[in-house]
Protein backbone atom coordinates (compact mmCIF):
# COMPACT_ATOMS: atom_id res chain seq x y z
CA UNK A 1 0.00 0.00 0.00
CA UNK A 2 1.34 3.31 -1.21
CA UNK A 3 1.20 5.70 1.55
CA UNK A 4 0.37 9.21 0.37
CA UNK A 5 3.65 11.24 0.57
CA UNK A 6 2.78 14.88 2.25
CA UNK A 7 1.85 17.04 -0.71
CA UNK A 8 4.32 20.52 -0.23
CA UNK A 9 2.98 22.78 2.41
CA UNK A 10 1.04 25.94 0.48
CA UNK A 11 2.95 28.63 -0.24
CA UNK A 12 3.15 31.14 2.60
CA UNK A 13 0.47 34.16 1.69
CA UNK A 14 0.96 37.32 1.49
CA UNK A 15 1.60 38.18 5.86
CA UNK A 16 5.20 36.70 5.79
CA UNK A 17 3.95 33.79 7.72
CA UNK A 18 6.15 30.95 7.01
CA UNK A 19 5.00 28.31 4.60
CA UNK A 20 2.17 26.10 6.84
CA UNK A 21 3.76 22.85 8.18
CA UNK A 22 3.30 19.69 5.57
CA UNK A 23 1.14 17.25 7.50
CA UNK A 24 2.48 14.56 10.14
CA UNK A 25 3.35 11.68 7.90
CA UNK A 26 1.46 9.45 10.18
CA UNK A 27 -2.11 11.43 9.62
CA UNK A 28 -1.71 10.50 6.24
CA UNK A 29 -1.42 6.64 5.82
CA UNK A 30 -4.55 4.75 4.84
CA UNK A 31 -5.72 2.31 7.71
CA UNK A 32 -2.65 -0.89 8.24
CA UNK A 33 -4.66 -3.95 6.74
CA UNK A 34 -5.16 -6.81 9.56
CA UNK A 35 -4.91 -10.92 9.42
CA UNK A 36 -7.34 -10.77 12.16
CA UNK A 37 -10.74 -8.37 13.07
CA UNK A 38 -9.26 -6.60 16.32
CA UNK A 39 -12.07 -5.29 18.40
CA UNK A 40 -13.79 -8.92 19.11
CA UNK A 41 -14.69 -9.20 22.51
CA UNK A 42 -14.15 -13.17 22.72
CA UNK A 43 -12.35 -14.86 19.96
CA UNK A 44 -13.05 -18.70 18.76
CA UNK A 45 -10.64 -19.95 21.86
CA UNK A 46 -11.94 -17.59 24.78
CA UNK A 47 -15.43 -18.15 26.55
CA UNK A 48 -17.55 -15.53 27.86
CA UNK A 49 -18.21 -16.44 31.64
CA UNK A 50 -21.12 -18.92 31.61
CA UNK A 51 -24.15 -17.03 32.51
CA UNK A 52 -23.24 -14.76 29.90
CA UNK A 53 -22.46 -17.69 27.21
CA UNK A 54 -25.52 -19.16 27.97
CA UNK A 55 -27.48 -15.99 27.00
CA UNK A 56 -25.68 -15.26 24.06
CA UNK A 57 -26.18 -19.54 23.22
CA UNK A 58 -30.02 -19.17 23.58
CA UNK A 59 -29.70 -15.43 21.37
CA UNK A 60 -28.01 -17.78 18.76
CA UNK A 61 -30.97 -20.20 18.87
CA UNK A 62 -33.66 -17.68 18.63
CA UNK A 63 -31.90 -16.22 15.36
CA UNK A 64 -31.43 -19.81 13.40
CA UNK A 65 -35.07 -20.34 14.43
CA UNK A 66 -36.37 -17.91 11.67
CA UNK A 67 -35.13 -20.32 8.35
CA UNK A 68 -36.14 -23.89 10.49
CA UNK A 69 -39.58 -22.36 10.94
CA UNK A 70 -40.09 -20.60 7.36
CA UNK A 71 -38.98 -23.48 5.43
CA UNK A 72 -40.95 -26.25 6.45
CA UNK A 73 -43.94 -23.64 6.65
CA UNK A 74 -43.87 -23.10 3.34
CA UNK A 75 -43.17 -26.58 2.23
CA UNK A 76 -45.19 -28.76 4.59
CA UNK A 77 -48.39 -27.14 3.86
CA UNK A 78 -48.13 -28.30 -0.37
CA UNK A 79 -46.96 -31.60 0.44
CA UNK A 80 -50.47 -32.41 2.47
CA UNK A 81 -49.24 -32.13 5.85
CA UNK A 82 -51.59 -30.31 8.41
CA UNK A 83 -50.16 -28.65 11.34
CA UNK A 84 -48.91 -31.85 13.21
CA UNK A 85 -46.62 -33.01 10.46
CA UNK A 86 -45.46 -29.14 10.43
CA UNK A 87 -44.56 -29.17 14.12
CA UNK A 88 -42.83 -32.55 13.57
CA UNK A 89 -40.73 -31.11 10.60
CA UNK A 90 -39.64 -28.45 12.48
CA UNK A 91 -38.49 -30.08 15.43
CA UNK A 92 -36.65 -32.45 13.45
CA UNK A 93 -35.02 -29.58 11.39
CA UNK A 94 -33.97 -28.25 15.00
CA UNK A 95 -32.67 -31.61 16.03
CA UNK A 96 -30.09 -32.14 13.13
CA UNK A 97 -29.07 -28.72 12.75
CA UNK A 98 -27.80 -29.11 16.83
CA UNK A 99 -26.17 -32.57 15.86
CA UNK A 100 -25.11 -30.84 12.82
CA UNK A 101 -23.76 -27.08 14.78
CA UNK A 102 -21.83 -30.05 17.18
CA UNK A 103 -20.59 -31.85 14.78
CA UNK A 104 -19.06 -28.63 12.75
CA UNK A 105 -17.55 -26.98 15.65
CA UNK A 106 -15.89 -30.19 17.05
CA UNK A 107 -14.65 -31.70 14.03
CA UNK A 108 -15.44 -29.19 11.01
CA UNK A 109 -13.90 -26.26 10.49
CA UNK A 110 -13.99 -25.60 13.99
CA UNK A 111 -15.28 -22.23 13.72
CA UNK A 112 -18.97 -21.00 15.57
CA UNK A 113 -20.98 -21.67 12.42
CA UNK A 114 -24.48 -23.11 13.09
CA UNK A 115 -25.48 -25.46 10.52
CA UNK A 116 -29.50 -24.85 10.32
CA UNK A 117 -31.66 -25.22 7.15
CA UNK A 118 -30.64 -23.69 3.69
CA UNK A 119 -33.22 -22.25 0.95
CA UNK A 120 -30.63 -23.28 -1.25
CA UNK A 121 -32.63 -26.44 -1.24
CA UNK A 122 -36.44 -25.29 -1.51
CA UNK A 123 -36.63 -25.03 -5.56
CA UNK A 124 -35.55 -28.53 -5.86
CA UNK A 125 -38.08 -30.01 -2.84
CA UNK A 126 -40.61 -28.15 -4.96
CA UNK A 127 -39.89 -30.05 -8.13
CA UNK A 128 -40.08 -33.41 -6.16
CA UNK A 129 -43.53 -32.28 -4.55
CA UNK A 130 -44.76 -31.63 -7.69
CA UNK A 131 -43.44 -34.81 -9.35
CA UNK A 132 -46.44 -36.70 -11.18
CA UNK A 133 -45.80 -39.68 -9.25
CA UNK A 134 -47.45 -38.20 -6.17
CA UNK A 135 -50.39 -36.30 -7.89
CA UNK A 136 -52.91 -39.39 -7.84
CA UNK A 137 -52.75 -40.03 -4.18
CA UNK A 138 -55.57 -38.90 -2.53
CA UNK A 139 -55.13 -39.25 1.26
CA UNK A 140 -52.90 -36.00 2.54
CA UNK A 141 -51.10 -38.24 5.12
CA UNK A 142 -50.33 -40.65 2.69
CA UNK A 143 -48.92 -38.01 0.24
CA UNK A 144 -47.13 -36.04 2.85
CA UNK A 145 -45.51 -39.19 3.71
CA UNK A 146 -44.54 -40.66 0.40
CA UNK A 147 -43.24 -37.25 -1.02
CA UNK A 148 -41.24 -36.95 2.08
CA UNK A 149 -39.44 -40.47 1.56
CA UNK A 150 -38.91 -38.91 -2.08
CA UNK A 151 -37.27 -36.00 -0.97
CA UNK A 152 -34.82 -38.44 1.70
CA UNK A 153 -33.98 -40.20 -0.83
CA UNK A 154 -32.82 -37.50 -3.11
CA UNK A 155 -30.51 -36.10 0.28
CA UNK A 156 -29.15 -39.23 0.98
CA UNK A 157 -27.59 -39.44 -2.19
CA UNK A 158 -27.20 -35.50 -2.68
CA UNK A 159 -24.87 -35.93 0.74
CA UNK A 160 -22.18 -38.13 -1.31
CA UNK A 161 -21.28 -35.00 -3.21
CA UNK A 162 -20.03 -32.57 0.00
CA UNK A 163 -18.43 -35.65 1.48
CA UNK A 164 -16.71 -36.65 -1.30
CA UNK A 165 -15.27 -33.25 -2.15
CA UNK A 166 -14.67 -32.36 1.46
CA UNK A 167 -12.87 -35.44 2.63
CA UNK A 168 -11.22 -36.16 -1.03
CA UNK A 169 -9.49 -32.72 -0.79
CA UNK A 170 -10.85 -31.49 -3.85
CA UNK A 171 -12.39 -28.11 -2.28
CA UNK A 172 -8.89 -27.83 -0.70
CA UNK A 173 -6.98 -28.05 -4.43
CA UNK A 174 -9.96 -25.56 -5.69
CA UNK A 175 -9.94 -22.94 -2.80
CA UNK A 176 -6.56 -22.78 -3.02
CA UNK A 177 -7.02 -20.44 -5.94
CA UNK A 178 -9.23 -18.34 -3.58
CA UNK A 179 -7.44 -14.80 -3.70
CA UNK A 180 -9.09 -12.09 -1.20
CA UNK A 181 -10.03 -9.93 -4.11
CA UNK A 182 -12.15 -13.38 -5.41
CA UNK A 183 -13.41 -13.67 -1.49
CA UNK A 184 -15.23 -10.16 -2.30
CA UNK A 185 -18.29 -10.76 -4.38
CA UNK A 186 -18.46 -14.50 -3.00
CA UNK A 187 -18.76 -13.57 0.56
CA UNK A 188 -20.27 -10.10 -0.32
CA UNK A 189 -23.05 -11.40 -2.29
CA UNK A 190 -23.50 -14.56 0.22
CA UNK A 191 -25.31 -11.98 2.15
CA UNK A 192 -26.00 -9.32 0.63
CA UNK A 193 -27.60 -11.96 -2.57
CA UNK A 194 -30.51 -12.52 0.51
CA UNK A 195 -32.12 -9.41 0.45
CA UNK A 196 -35.68 -10.28 -0.44
CA UNK A 197 -35.87 -12.47 2.59
CA UNK A 198 -34.97 -8.73 4.79
CA UNK A 199 -37.14 -5.80 3.90
CA UNK A 200 -39.90 -7.66 1.30
CA UNK A 201 -40.66 -10.27 3.99
CA UNK A 202 -40.64 -7.39 7.01
CA UNK A 203 -43.14 -5.61 5.31
CA UNK A 204 -45.78 -7.55 5.15
CA UNK A 205 -46.81 -6.92 8.62
CA UNK A 206 -45.09 -3.24 8.66
CA UNK A 207 -46.69 -2.15 12.15
CA UNK A 208 -44.36 -4.55 13.92
CA UNK A 209 -41.34 -5.32 11.29
CA UNK A 210 -40.13 -1.63 11.30
CA UNK A 211 -40.29 -0.86 15.13
CA UNK A 212 -38.40 -4.15 15.30
CA UNK A 213 -36.45 -3.31 12.92
CA UNK A 214 -35.45 0.31 14.54
CA UNK A 215 -36.03 -1.12 18.46
CA UNK A 216 -32.73 -3.46 17.12
CA UNK A 217 -30.72 -0.92 15.84
CA UNK A 218 -31.49 1.77 18.40
CA UNK A 219 -30.40 -0.90 20.78
CA UNK A 220 -27.61 -2.51 19.11
CA UNK A 221 -26.21 1.18 18.24
CA UNK A 222 -27.61 3.82 19.89
CA UNK A 223 -27.62 2.78 23.36
CA UNK A 224 -24.09 1.88 23.97
CA UNK A 225 -23.14 5.05 21.85
CA UNK A 226 -24.93 7.10 24.14
CA UNK A 227 -24.13 5.34 27.28
CA UNK A 228 -20.10 4.54 26.44
CA UNK A 229 -20.23 1.92 29.64
CA UNK A 230 -17.61 -0.66 29.73
CA UNK A 231 -20.49 -3.53 30.23
CA UNK A 232 -21.58 -4.27 27.02
CA UNK A 233 -25.43 -5.26 27.71
CA UNK A 234 -27.45 -3.66 25.40
CA UNK A 235 -25.13 -4.14 22.41
CA UNK A 236 -24.60 -8.19 23.23
CA UNK A 237 -28.48 -8.98 24.01
CA UNK A 238 -30.17 -6.43 21.36
CA UNK A 239 -31.76 -9.21 20.01
CA UNK A 240 -33.01 -10.74 23.22
CA UNK A 241 -34.48 -7.19 24.53
CA UNK A 242 -35.89 -5.87 20.76
CA UNK A 243 -37.54 -9.46 20.33
CA UNK A 244 -38.88 -9.59 23.70
CA UNK A 245 -40.46 -5.98 23.21
CA UNK A 246 -41.60 -6.14 19.98
CA UNK A 247 -43.31 -9.77 20.59
CA UNK A 248 -45.34 -8.37 23.36
CA UNK A 249 -46.63 -5.34 21.19
CA UNK A 250 -47.39 -7.45 18.50
CA UNK A 251 -49.16 -10.27 20.87
CA UNK A 252 -51.22 -7.00 22.31
CA UNK A 253 -52.43 -6.28 18.64
CA UNK A 254 -53.41 -9.72 18.00
CA UNK A 255 -55.40 -10.24 21.63
CA UNK A 256 -56.87 -6.23 20.85
CA UNK A 257 -58.53 -7.23 17.86
CA UNK A 258 -56.61 -5.80 15.32
CA UNK A 259 -56.56 -7.77 12.52
CA UNK A 260 -60.11 -9.23 13.21
CA UNK A 261 -61.36 -7.81 9.46
CA UNK A 262 -57.88 -8.27 7.46
CA UNK A 263 -57.18 -10.75 4.78
CA UNK A 264 -55.59 -14.34 5.44
CA UNK A 265 -52.06 -13.86 4.16
CA UNK A 266 -52.06 -10.03 6.89
CA UNK A 267 -53.27 -12.72 9.45
CA UNK A 268 -50.51 -15.16 8.67
CA UNK A 269 -47.97 -12.75 8.97
CA UNK A 270 -48.90 -10.40 11.60
CA UNK A 271 -50.92 -12.17 14.28
CA UNK A 272 -49.06 -14.50 16.92
CA UNK A 273 -51.25 -17.01 17.40
CA UNK A 274 -51.26 -17.84 13.53
CA UNK A 275 -48.25 -20.47 13.36
CA UNK A 276 -50.38 -22.99 14.64
CA UNK A 277 -47.53 -25.41 15.70
CA UNK A 278 -48.10 -24.65 19.80
CA UNK A 279 -51.30 -27.06 19.87
CA UNK A 280 -50.48 -29.23 17.61
CA UNK A 281 -46.71 -29.68 19.31
CA UNK A 282 -46.12 -33.01 21.28
CA UNK A 283 -44.94 -32.34 24.72
CA UNK A 284 -41.82 -34.57 24.22
CA UNK A 285 -40.97 -36.48 21.02
CA UNK A 286 -37.37 -37.74 19.84
CA UNK A 287 -37.13 -37.47 16.22
CA UNK A 288 -35.57 -40.28 14.72
CA UNK A 289 -33.84 -41.96 11.39
CA UNK A 290 -36.59 -43.15 8.78
CA UNK A 291 -39.20 -41.49 10.79
CA UNK A 292 -41.24 -41.25 7.80
CA UNK A 293 -40.47 -44.65 6.49
CA UNK A 294 -37.64 -45.81 4.32
CA UNK A 295 -36.58 -43.50 1.75
CA UNK A 296 -37.08 -43.92 -2.18
CA UNK A 297 -34.76 -43.00 -5.05
CA UNK A 298 -35.28 -41.44 -8.49
CA UNK A 299 -31.98 -40.53 -10.41
CA UNK A 300 -32.73 -37.43 -11.81
CA UNK A 301 -34.30 -35.73 -8.61
CA UNK A 302 -31.33 -36.88 -6.59
CA UNK A 303 -28.56 -35.18 -9.60
CA UNK A 304 -30.92 -32.08 -9.15
CA UNK A 305 -30.24 -32.26 -5.37
CA UNK A 306 -26.78 -32.55 -5.95
CA UNK A 307 -26.67 -29.26 -7.76
CA UNK A 308 -28.97 -27.64 -5.24
CA UNK A 309 -26.53 -29.65 -2.60
CA UNK A 310 -23.26 -27.53 -4.52
CA UNK A 311 -24.86 -24.24 -4.47
CA UNK A 312 -25.27 -24.37 -0.76
CA UNK A 313 -21.35 -25.85 -0.60
CA UNK A 314 -20.65 -22.20 -2.56
CA UNK A 315 -22.84 -20.08 -0.14
CA UNK A 316 -21.64 -22.11 2.74
CA UNK A 317 -17.55 -21.43 1.53
CA UNK A 318 -18.71 -17.74 1.73
CA UNK A 319 -20.41 -17.87 5.33
CA UNK A 320 -17.20 -19.80 6.54
CA UNK A 321 -14.84 -17.19 5.44
CA UNK A 322 -17.37 -14.65 6.98
CA UNK A 323 -17.55 -16.89 10.19
CA UNK A 324 -13.33 -17.00 10.26
CA UNK A 325 -12.97 -13.17 10.27
CA UNK A 326 -16.08 -12.06 13.11
CA UNK A 327 -14.39 -14.78 15.24
CA UNK A 328 -11.45 -12.87 15.26
CA UNK A 329 -9.80 -15.51 13.56
CA UNK A 330 -6.86 -15.71 10.81
CA UNK A 331 -7.71 -17.05 7.09
CA UNK A 332 -8.93 -20.37 7.40
CA UNK A 333 -6.34 -23.15 5.66
CA UNK A 334 -8.09 -24.85 2.40
CA UNK A 335 -7.74 -28.38 4.16
CA UNK A 336 -10.16 -26.59 7.10
CA UNK A 337 -12.23 -25.68 4.41
CA UNK A 338 -12.38 -29.22 2.94
CA UNK A 339 -12.40 -30.84 6.29
CA UNK A 340 -15.76 -28.59 6.73
CA UNK A 341 -16.96 -29.27 3.46
CA UNK A 342 -17.01 -32.68 4.21
CA UNK A 343 -18.81 -32.84 7.91
CA UNK A 344 -21.50 -30.55 5.77
CA UNK A 345 -21.74 -33.20 3.72
CA UNK A 346 -22.04 -35.86 6.79
CA UNK A 347 -24.94 -33.03 7.84
CA UNK A 348 -26.91 -33.23 4.87
CA UNK A 349 -27.09 -37.72 5.37
CA UNK A 350 -27.81 -36.81 8.92
CA UNK A 351 -31.23 -34.71 7.11
CA UNK A 352 -31.94 -37.24 4.71
CA UNK A 353 -31.67 -40.09 7.08
CA UNK A 354 -33.77 -38.14 9.37
CA UNK A 355 -36.06 -36.90 7.19
CA UNK A 356 -36.09 -32.80 7.83
CA UNK A 357 -37.15 -31.92 4.16
CA UNK A 358 -34.06 -29.83 4.18
CA UNK A 359 -30.52 -29.73 3.42
CA UNK A 360 -28.25 -28.34 5.63
CA UNK A 361 -25.73 -25.10 5.32
CA UNK A 362 -23.92 -22.53 7.10
CA UNK A 363 -26.33 -20.23 8.55
CA UNK A 364 -25.50 -16.88 7.12
CA UNK A 365 -27.77 -14.79 9.84
CA UNK A 366 -25.89 -16.59 13.01
CA UNK A 367 -23.13 -15.24 11.19
CA UNK A 368 -24.28 -11.59 11.59
CA UNK A 369 -24.78 -12.00 14.90
CA UNK A 370 -21.30 -13.09 15.65
CA UNK A 371 -20.48 -9.59 14.57
CA UNK A 372 -23.39 -7.86 16.56
CA UNK A 373 -22.76 -9.27 19.85
CA UNK A 374 -18.50 -9.45 18.81
CA UNK A 375 -18.75 -12.41 20.62
CA UNK A 376 -16.64 -15.32 17.98
CA UNK A 377 -16.71 -17.59 20.95
CA UNK A 378 -17.21 -21.50 20.10
CA UNK A 379 -18.57 -22.39 23.07
CA UNK A 380 -21.11 -19.63 22.64
CA UNK A 381 -22.29 -21.76 19.45
CA UNK A 382 -21.97 -25.20 21.21
CA UNK A 383 -24.02 -24.52 23.55
CA UNK A 384 -26.56 -23.41 21.55
CA UNK A 385 -26.42 -26.18 19.64
CA UNK A 386 -27.62 -27.89 23.09
CA UNK A 387 -30.80 -25.23 23.17
CA UNK A 388 -31.70 -27.00 19.46
CA UNK A 389 -31.69 -30.29 20.32
CA UNK A 390 -33.32 -29.62 23.78
CA UNK A 391 -36.01 -27.69 22.33
CA UNK A 392 -36.66 -29.97 19.58
CA UNK A 393 -37.57 -32.52 22.29
CA UNK A 394 -39.46 -30.82 24.03
CA UNK A 395 -42.08 -29.34 21.94
CA UNK A 396 -44.30 -27.50 23.22
CA UNK A 397 -41.58 -25.16 24.90
CA UNK A 398 -39.90 -25.26 21.16
CA UNK A 399 -43.24 -24.11 19.86
CA UNK A 400 -43.68 -21.49 22.11
CA UNK A 401 -40.28 -19.84 20.44
CA UNK A 402 -41.13 -21.15 16.85
CA UNK A 403 -44.35 -18.89 17.08
CA UNK A 404 -42.74 -15.69 16.45
CA UNK A 405 -44.30 -13.97 13.85
CA UNK A 406 -42.28 -13.90 10.00
CA UNK A 407 -41.51 -10.07 10.03
CA UNK A 408 -40.05 -9.94 13.13
CA UNK A 409 -37.15 -12.49 12.21
CA UNK A 410 -36.58 -10.86 8.75
CA UNK A 411 -36.28 -7.24 10.33
CA UNK A 412 -33.11 -9.23 12.63
CA UNK A 413 -32.20 -10.21 8.55
CA UNK A 414 -31.79 -6.79 7.43
CA UNK A 415 -28.84 -6.43 9.90
CA UNK A 416 -27.28 -9.66 10.27
CA UNK A 417 -26.87 -10.24 6.54
CA UNK A 418 -25.83 -6.72 5.70
CA UNK A 419 -23.02 -7.70 8.24
CA UNK A 420 -21.97 -10.72 6.62
CA UNK A 421 -21.78 -8.75 2.84
CA UNK A 422 -19.56 -6.11 5.13
CA UNK A 423 -17.40 -9.21 5.95
CA UNK A 424 -17.10 -9.63 1.97
CA UNK A 425 -16.03 -6.19 1.85
CA UNK A 426 -13.53 -6.16 4.95
CA UNK A 427 -10.94 -8.20 1.94
CA UNK A 428 -10.86 -5.32 0.23
CA UNK A 429 -8.00 -3.79 2.15
CA UNK A 430 -5.72 -6.84 1.06
CA UNK A 431 -6.31 -5.44 -2.76
CA UNK A 432 -5.03 -2.47 -4.77
CA UNK A 433 -8.21 -0.66 -5.64
CA UNK A 434 -6.33 1.21 -7.99
CA UNK A 435 -5.76 -1.20 -10.29
CA UNK A 436 -7.87 -2.14 -13.48
CA UNK A 437 -7.62 -5.35 -13.12
CA UNK A 438 -8.84 -5.59 -9.51
CA UNK A 439 -11.64 -3.09 -10.88
CA UNK A 440 -12.72 -5.57 -13.40
CA UNK A 441 -13.00 -8.57 -11.46
CA UNK A 442 -14.57 -6.78 -8.50
CA UNK A 443 -17.49 -5.21 -10.69
CA UNK A 444 -17.97 -7.25 -13.23
CA UNK A 445 -18.37 -10.91 -10.77
CA UNK A 446 -20.56 -8.35 -8.07
CA UNK A 447 -22.61 -7.09 -11.27
CA UNK A 448 -23.22 -10.13 -12.42
CA UNK A 449 -24.48 -11.91 -9.33
CA UNK A 450 -27.22 -9.81 -8.77
CA UNK A 451 -27.89 -9.21 -11.95
CA UNK A 452 -28.11 -12.94 -13.50
CA UNK A 453 -30.17 -14.67 -11.16
CA UNK A 454 -32.62 -11.25 -11.04
CA UNK A 455 -33.66 -12.63 -14.17
CA UNK A 456 -33.92 -16.10 -13.48
CA UNK A 457 -35.66 -15.10 -10.53
CA UNK A 458 -38.03 -12.65 -12.27
CA UNK A 459 -38.43 -15.39 -15.45
CA UNK A 460 -39.74 -17.69 -12.63
CA UNK A 461 -42.12 -15.64 -11.10
CA UNK A 462 -43.98 -14.32 -14.58
CA UNK A 463 -43.95 -17.55 -15.90
CA UNK A 464 -44.37 -20.29 -13.13
CA UNK A 465 -40.66 -22.21 -14.71
CA UNK A 466 -37.17 -21.39 -14.99
CA UNK A 467 -35.82 -20.16 -18.35
CA UNK A 468 -34.69 -23.55 -18.90
CA UNK A 469 -37.77 -25.51 -19.03
CA UNK A 470 -37.03 -28.94 -21.13
CA UNK A 471 -39.08 -31.78 -20.11
CA UNK A 472 -36.85 -33.03 -17.91
CA UNK A 473 -37.86 -31.69 -14.26
CA UNK A 474 -34.72 -32.42 -12.64
CA UNK A 475 -32.23 -31.33 -16.00
CA UNK A 476 -34.48 -27.92 -15.28
CA UNK A 477 -33.43 -27.60 -11.80
CA UNK A 478 -29.63 -28.13 -12.35
CA UNK A 479 -29.44 -24.90 -14.35
CA UNK A 480 -32.49 -22.81 -12.97
CA UNK A 481 -30.77 -23.85 -9.11
CA UNK A 482 -27.09 -22.66 -9.84
CA UNK A 483 -27.86 -19.33 -11.72
CA UNK A 484 -30.42 -17.91 -9.20
CA UNK A 485 -28.13 -17.94 -6.06
CA UNK A 486 -26.24 -14.57 -5.99
CA UNK A 487 -23.43 -16.23 -4.02
CA UNK A 488 -22.93 -18.69 -6.86
CA UNK A 489 -22.83 -16.57 -9.39
CA UNK A 490 -20.58 -13.99 -8.43
CA UNK A 491 -18.29 -16.41 -6.13
CA UNK A 492 -17.75 -18.53 -9.45
CA UNK A 493 -17.15 -16.01 -11.37
CA UNK A 494 -14.98 -14.04 -9.37
CA UNK A 495 -13.00 -17.04 -8.94
CA UNK A 496 -12.51 -18.02 -12.43
CA UNK A 497 -11.88 -13.93 -14.02
CA UNK A 498 -9.53 -13.94 -11.16
CA UNK A 499 -7.56 -16.96 -11.70
CA UNK A 500 -7.26 -16.41 -15.46
CA UNK A 501 -6.30 -12.96 -15.96
CA UNK A 502 -3.37 -12.46 -13.71
CA UNK A 503 -0.23 -12.91 -14.66
CA UNK A 504 2.58 -14.89 -12.78
CA UNK A 505 4.75 -11.60 -11.40
CA UNK A 506 4.68 -10.43 -7.97
CA UNK A 507 2.84 -7.02 -8.87
CA UNK A 508 -0.23 -9.02 -9.94
CA UNK A 509 -0.34 -10.86 -6.91
CA UNK A 510 -0.22 -8.14 -4.62
CA UNK A 511 -2.87 -6.41 -6.35
CA UNK A 512 -4.87 -9.36 -5.59
CA UNK A 513 -3.95 -9.75 -2.35
CA UNK A 514 -2.17 -13.42 -2.86
CA UNK A 515 0.79 -12.08 -0.48
CA UNK A 516 -1.32 -11.24 2.48
CA UNK A 517 -2.88 -14.85 2.16
CA UNK A 518 -0.02 -17.30 1.33
CA UNK A 519 1.05 -18.09 4.73
CA UNK A 520 -2.39 -19.42 5.17
CA UNK A 521 -2.27 -21.84 2.28
CA UNK A 522 -1.27 -24.39 4.31
CA UNK A 523 -1.73 -25.81 8.23
CA UNK A 524 1.46 -25.59 9.10
CA UNK A 525 3.04 -22.25 7.88
CA UNK A 526 1.09 -20.03 10.53
CA UNK A 527 1.20 -21.05 13.78
CA UNK A 528 -2.08 -19.34 14.74
CA UNK A 529 -3.97 -22.24 12.54
CA UNK A 530 -3.40 -24.67 15.32
CA UNK A 531 -4.59 -22.41 17.72
CA UNK A 532 -8.12 -21.85 16.23
CA UNK A 533 -8.68 -24.98 13.61
CA UNK A 534 -6.36 -28.24 15.43
CA UNK A 535 -9.30 -31.00 15.80
CA UNK A 536 -9.69 -31.72 20.16
CA UNK A 537 -8.70 -35.15 21.69
CA UNK A 538 -5.50 -35.34 20.21
CA UNK A 539 -7.26 -36.43 16.99
CA UNK A 540 -4.62 -34.48 14.50
CA UNK A 541 -1.85 -37.08 15.28
CA UNK A 542 -4.58 -39.61 13.28
CA UNK A 543 -6.19 -36.90 10.55
CA UNK A 544 -3.22 -34.34 10.23
CA UNK A 545 -4.12 -31.00 8.41
CA UNK A 546 -2.10 -29.88 5.15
Amino acid sequence: MAGGGGGGGGGGGGGGGGPAPPPKQDELVPHPAKDQLPNIAYCITSPPPWPEAILLGFQHYLVMLGTTVLIPSSLVPQMGGGNEEKAKVIQTLLFVAGLNTLCQTLFGTRLPAVIGGSFSYVPTTISIILAGRYSDIVNPQERFEKIMRGIQGALIVASTLQIVIGFSGLWRNVTRFLSPLSAVPLVALSGFGLYELGFPVLARCIEIGLPQLIALVIFSQYIPHILRSDKHVFDRFAVIFSVVLVWIYAHLLTVGGAYKNTGTKTQASCRTDRAGIIGAAPWIRVPYPFQWGAPTFDAGESFAMMAASFVALVESTGAFIAVSRYASATPMPPSILSRGVGWQGVGILFSGIFGTGNGSSVSVENAGLLALTRVGSRRVVQISAGFMIFFSILGKFGAVFASIPPPIIAALYCLFFAYVGAAGLSFLQFCNLNSFKTKFVLSFSVFMGLSIPQYFNEYRVVNGYGPVHTGARWFNDMINVPFSSEAFVAGMLALFLDTTLHRKDSTSKKDRGMHWWDKFRSFKTDTRSEEFYSLPFNLNKFFPSV
